[in-house]
Order: structure tokens, then sequence, then C-alpha cells
């Protein structure tokens, strides 16, 4: 597995191998041991798997706060998606900045989301899967968002879509800037 840092320190970009032949593939797209050598100790507690029918849809950007805080590890099942990442921890040097990937079936990549960071997708193509690990089972007591075209994060979506599909809760979400974030930065000052 190919493992690569992003700018967004502890936000890793993934790319399982695939083996193939006349029948498919095969792809290891989990391993603990592999992560654990490449200094990733999160423990996964629940898989969740979303379909969204139409391209242009946003889910997003999500988050639970402590002590129900979630990694997430996601990968496209089938489709295509644009998968992003926005570090929220208050006394980051990175806070309110962004990575995002294209992250499809034919690709494979997978992106690590520690917690800390809000994270949220676009579909890129219509009957979109996205299929992703947490490290913390869902408590909707402790869920967050924040605005997914907040201009001061400044996402750059691949699609330029006028109206895209949102639930109420994703449409309504608070702007960075009013965002009171429950995470700190481990070591700031």
């Amino acid at each position: 597995m190919q493992i690569e840092q992003t700018a967004l320190e502890g936000v890793l970009l993934l790319t399982p191998r695939r083996f193939g032949d006349h029948r498919g593939f095969f792809a290891e797209t989990y391993s603990a041991r592999v992560l654990a050598e490449a200094g990733v100790g999160t423990v996964f507690v629940q898989d969740n798997h979303s379909l969204s029918e139409a391209a242009g849809t946003v889910r997003g950007l999500h988050f639970q706060a402590p002590p129900h805080a979630q990694a997430k590890l996601v990968r496209c099942g089938r489709g295509a998606l644009f998968d992003v990442a926005v570090d929220i921890r208050r006394r980051s040097p990175t806070y309110g900045r962004w990575v995002g990937y294209e992250l499809s079936f034919d690709n494979g990549r997978q992106l690590l989301v520690p917690e800390g960071f809000a994270h949220g997708f676009m579909t890129l193509t219509e009957g979109t899967e996205i299929v992703y690990k947490c490290s913390d089972f869902y408590a909707p007591d402790t869920e967050g968002a924040l605005r997914w075209d907040d201009a001061d994060v400044g996402i750059d979506w691949p699609l330029d879509v006028a109206a895209p599909v949102l639930s109420g809760k994703d449409a309504e979400a608070p702007l960075l800037r009013d965002l009171d974030s429950p995470f700190v930065m481990e070591g700031a000052a």
C-alpha cells in the first residue's frame, strides 16, 4: 500500500495495490499492521456505506466532538467523489485549510481523516457509493458541521453546480468564523 502525507499533517492519502487478472482485481483496502508501521494507531469500530444518486451531491462538512470524535478512512465503492478534509483544530498552523482528492472506484485511493478535521465530499458521477471506517460510534449529540461553501475556507469543488443536492442540516451549517471548535491542536501553546 502506498501511503502519502498530504499538506495537512495527519491527513493521509492511501493507494492500495490492485492485483488483476482476467476475472477482475483483488485489493487489500485495510491493514492495521500496515497503518501501524506508518505510525497510524487508529482503531476503527464502525463501517458506514452511503449512496448518492445524483452527481453534484454534497455531504458535509461533518465531525463529531469529543468524547466521541471520529477519525475516518474513506474510499469510493462505486463511481467517483471529491473528498475533503478541513483542519478545525484551534491553534493549528493549518487551521481552516483544506485538502481534497478524487477518490473513485477506478483509482482505488482512500483518505485518512484524523480527529480534529471536518470531512465532506461532492459526488462526481451518478450512483456514487462511499464506504468509510470510523474510530468511534455514531453519537448524534456530538455532531457538528461546517458550511460546505464557506468563502473563508475556499474549497475548490470540482463541479460548478448552481444548486448542489444538500441536506437541510448541511445547508444551514455554520461558517468557520462562527464555529466554536471543540478541537485544540495537541502540543499547541
